[in-house]
């Protein structure tokens, strides 16, 4: 049985932390527990398993939450500090301290939520300078991001093809709901067509070398501008969804701020993306990552209907709602 109920409550407690923060806020994902404490955040995984991620033993997470320290330190060094236990004694959970360790959590820095990308769009306080630094930021990460045999295979058309039908087979469930049918079959379509009929395209991009060990889930959210550019969160708990075209990832940004209604800034990202880079050939692959890209999110959101933790149903139902009306615009 899940302890976690009982520990989410003791750790909104102020006394749970060596530094006695004055305030503790709650957020949370489908996956996590996010304590946001004085200047440092903790974040908790869940004992969930959603069959792309499997969180469902203490082993299994702290596995993953020394992963996530690692991956994210490699675009924001500063912010991801230690991997830190939670104990019990005595009945009294504490972060660190002694007894048993019955958890574990990623501590990171706090960034100010007042200059997270996704908050400065909607204040219509992003330039397109600010864009083209997040770009050039992103276009060095990719050129020194990982690449081998292994992570050039998820490239290819069948990899792909996994990610794809996995998407539709999770998403089927919630037609008349989130999507409709006419939005599912029409999007299903598209993205088998576009394969099929671009296969030496892929292909090219294997041999250019652009596969690569990327952030993965890089939206506005994740984008913090604060005496220098922070982007963080990145999947550490599948590597089948870090690792892709670069061509992807830009997509994903870039399909965010259309999303925002920005398109100007998302066209300014990519232009100096592809500036940058001297990689043309992402504008061949554009529309389709968009596409897949917004697919995700949608499925995303579309899970929060059935997480029993998350009440904010309406939210998440209009925003799935919003990233497949957006997936279908693309093709």
């Amino acid at each position: 049985m899940s302890i976690q109920p009982a520990l989410v409550n003791e750790l909104l407690k102020p006394e749970a932390y060596p530094h006695l923060p004055h305030k503790i806020e709650l957020a949370q994902t489908q996956m996590s527990f996010i304590f946001l404490a004085g200047d440092l955040v903790y974040k908790i995984k869940k004992p969930v398993n959603l069959g792309y991620l499997d969180y469902t033993t203490l082993e299994k997470r702290q596995f993953f939450c020394n992963q996530e320290l690692v991956l994210n330190q490699r675009l924001s060094p500063d912010v991801y500090l230690e991997v830190t236990p939670i104990t019990q004694s005595e009945g009294t959970y504490r972060v660190g301290g002694q007894g048993e360790i019955v958890e574990y959590a990623v501590k990171m820095r706090r960034l100010p939520s007042e200059r997270m990308l996704d908050r400065l769009l909607l204040e219509d306080m992003v330039s397109p300078e600010m864009i083209q630094r997040v770009a050039e930021k992103l276009v060095s990460f990719h050129a020194a991001a990982v690449t081998s045999p292994e992570i050039s295979a998820f490239g290819s058309l069948e990899a792909i093809s996994v990610n794809t039908d996995e998407n539709f087979s999770q998403t089927a469930k919630y037609i008349g709901n989130s999507i409709t049918e006419s939005q599912y079959n029409r999007i299903k379509t598209y993205s088998d067509n576009f394969m099929k009929s671009n296969q030496s395209l892929f292909q090219q991009r294997i041999t250019e070398g652009k596969i690569r060990d990327c952030h993965g889930d890089l939206h506005a959210a994740h984008v913090c501008l604060s005496n220098g550019i922070y982007i963080y969160d990145c999947i550490e708990f599948n590597d089948r969804f870090r690792y892709g075209d670069v061509a992807s990832e830009v997509a994903f940004l870039a399909m965010d701020l259309d999303r925002y209604r920005v398109a100007d800034l998302s066209q300014t990202f990519v232009d100096a993306y592809v500036d940058y880079s001297q990689d043309k050939g992402i504008n061949l692959l554009l529309n389709f990552y968009k596409c897949y890209r917004a697919y995700v999110r949608g499925k995303v959101e579309s899970f929060k209907l059935d997480d029993p933790y998350i009440s904010e149903k309406d939210e998440a139902l209009a925003a799935a709602r919003r990233y497949f009306e957006l997936a279908e615009s693309y093709m």
